[in-house]
């Protein structure tokens, strides 16, 4: 911290878990658990949210930088570890957090101020979504990124829904359904990024951004990206995803090129071994998330997610990979064809008094 730096006191997190800082006009937010790849809490969610709201309003705040402490990534996600302990006790805490969470979410999209993220090595589901509706987001070599929910039996959040909904032909509905961790490269492609830099830059750019511009400091540094391996493998992900029924999807992947065992083929394993509940209900709330903006998504995300709290894979998925990690999942029901339209459909309906009613920027502006 050099002596032109002015250290600020975090907005109620626990243990310093994000710091805030102002550089020159620059402020600088930092999640700091390195140990758990900064994966986002409560209390980090609301501090940001807190401290953003301050900083749009201030004048000697130009611009604002999110990146995360230590080497691993930005943010690994929601702790779901948290949310485990949580739903054995109700649910109720995570609820909250998401309210809060999605309200983040909607604030760093209409952020007044250029909003530059730093999606350095993992950059995971919760880490997505305070990162990729940012305005300037900067992608390197060592990015890991996707939104892997399916895996432990919930479907993408935080707005993910919308981002890969608007994604290229039909690569964000493999990307959701397969819950693939996608490089730097793949990200620009898919559109949750903007600029690639290499991530020996990042400290230069980071001091840049102090006293320039976002736009000049960025374009400074932007490189040349690598090609995207997903953009590459279009031609089947367009021909097997195009279909709003996952059983559909599995016999296309399966058949690809002759049922060999290419990515296709590949792809299908994949998806097999999540929740098939999971896969149906993320496939819907991709379909349904085309055409709506970004708080009527992020409501139906918060309606869905109530469901998976109250069911029983999202808490059977964090138990076999995160908790006992004997990544034996035993989901209910077992199999896609036991999961039905109506199934599916309950995930959607009304919650009453528990609805998240996010304002619009639309609605700002009438």
């Amino acid at each position: 911290m050099t002596a032109e730096t002015k250290a600020e006191e975090t907005a109620g997190s626990p243990a310093d878990d994000v710091l805030f800082e102002r550089r020159g006009h620059l402020g600088v937010i930092t999640l700091n658990r390195p140990k758990a790849v900064n994966a986002l809490t409560a209390g980090m969610a609301a501090a940001m949210l807190e401290r953003l709201s301050e900083w749009a309003d201030d004048d000697g705040v130009a611009t604002v930088l999110v990146h995360g402490a230590g080497e691993r990534g930005l943010c690994a996600g929601g702790d779901i570890v948290a949310i485990y302990q949580d739903m054995l006790a109700g649910g109720k805490q995570t609820a909250d957090f998401w309210r809060v969470e999605y309200q983040l979410n909607a604030l760093i999209a209409g952020y007044p101020k250029p909003y530059v993220a730093f999606m350095d090595g993992l950059v995971l589901g919760g880490g997505v979504g305070i990162s990729a509706h940012g305005s300037v987001r900067v992608v390197t070599e060592r990015t890991r990124t996707g939104m892997p929910e399916t895996t432990i039996g919930f479907v993408p959040d935080v707005g993910g829904t919308l981002l890969l909904s608007r994604s290229p032909g039909e690569a964000g509905t493999h990307a959701a359904l397969t819950g693939a961790h996608l490089s730097g490269a793949d990200a620009l492609f898919l559109g949750l990024a903007d600029h690639f830099v290499p991530s020996v830059n990042l400290p230069a750019l980071e001091a840049a951004l102090e006293t320039e511009t976002a736009e000049a400091a960025v374009g400074r540094f932007t490189d040349k990206p690598p090609a995207s391996a997903l953009a590459g493998e279009q031609h089947w992900i367009n021909a097997c995803y195009s279909s709003d029924d996952a059983e559909e999807i599995l016999r296309r992947l399966r058949a690809f090129g002759g049922g060999s065992s290419g990515e296709a083929a590949a792809a299908a394993d994949t998806i097999e071994a999540k929740s098939p509940t999971a896969v149906k209900v993320a496939l819907g709330s991709l379909r349904r998330a085309r055409g709506l903006t970004l708080e009527e998504a992020l409501e139906q995300e918060y309606r869905v997610g109530l469901r998976f709290l109250a069911g029983p894979d999202f808490r059977e998925g964090i138990r076999a990979q995160v908790v006992e990690k004997d990544r034996n999942p035993r989901w209910k029901p077992a199999t896609l064809h036991e999961v039905s339209s109506a199934d599916v459909e309950r995930f959607f309906a009304p919650v009453g008094e528990r609805e998240l009613k996010l304002q619009s920027k639309e609605a700002d502006n009438v």
